[in-house]
């Protein structure tokens, strides 16, 4: 590719968000070691409000940082991603929006609900029985996915900062779907869902962005410039 890779950041930017000062670290430190030239774009959620908005670019990244201002946009962005077969990576609150994107439009559940900023409907999003914040929690990734690709073995350690996921019922049906749960915690709760049939749609509950604050690369990131290269 001769252009810029040009990203979609689908959020609402705060600067006082930790992610969102870790995401431009994260993907600087790909585009140099991958010597690419990256163009990051922050897309309100409010921004989107027909397709034509995200014409053009190369990826997309559904970013932390929930409730979103407007999550019908954040949701368009996602299913667009999807339909469209644009690498996609979705972290923390883009996790659960690519859930509930796929499960609104795919499995059928038409009135899915996120219990964060829903207050009626399927909730297939709620609260986790333990808050999930701060480094050092154990992940482990399924061989010979992308995710377990990307970062080249089955165990990781990663930070979060979330306090909802994967509703349990609804988690057994998305066993049976096309999203592929493809990370887990110690527990066995969904940590993280790819799409098959598309060249790379990944979420993840944790926040591998973090890790570039340290000056560590972040492998997903790579991942995802990779596959937009390739387009």
């Amino acid at each position: 590719m001769t252009n810029p890779i040009r990203i979609a950041l689908v959020g609402d930017y705060n600067p006082d968000i930790v992610a969102h000062k870790a995401i431009a670290l994260a993907i600087d430190d790909a585009a140099v070691v991958l010597e690419l030239t990256v163009e990051q774009h922050w897309l309100a959620t409010g921004d989107i409000s027909d397709d034509s908005v995200l014409g053009g670019y190369d990826a997309i990244w559904a970013v932390p940082g929930s409730p979103y201002q407007d999550s019908a946009g954040a949701l368009r962005a996602i299913r667009y991603a999807r339909e469209n077969a644009i690498p996609f990576i979705g972290t923390c609150g883009g996790f659960q929006h690519a859930v509930l994107e796929f499960a609104r439009n795919v499995m059928g559940v038409s009135d899915a609900a996120h219990a964060e900023s829903d207050s009626s409907g399927t909730m297939i999003i709620t609260p986790l029985s333990c808050s999930l914040a701060g480094d050092g929690h154990h992940i482990e990734l399924r061989p010979n996915t992308l995710l377990g690709r990307a970062w080249g073995r089955d165990e990781i350690t990663e930070a979060y900062s979330c306090s909802y996921g994967v509703q349990e019922d609804f988690a057994r049906s998305l066993e049976r779907s096309a999203l592929k749960v493809s990370a887990w915690d110690e527990e066995g709760e969904i940590r993280g869902v790819e799409l098959s049939g598309h060249p790379f749609f990944v979420a993840t509950l944790f926040q591998p962005e973090r890790a570039a604050l340290d000056g560590r690369p972040v492998p997903l990131v790579h991942a995802l410039l990779r596959a937009a290269n390739a387009r």
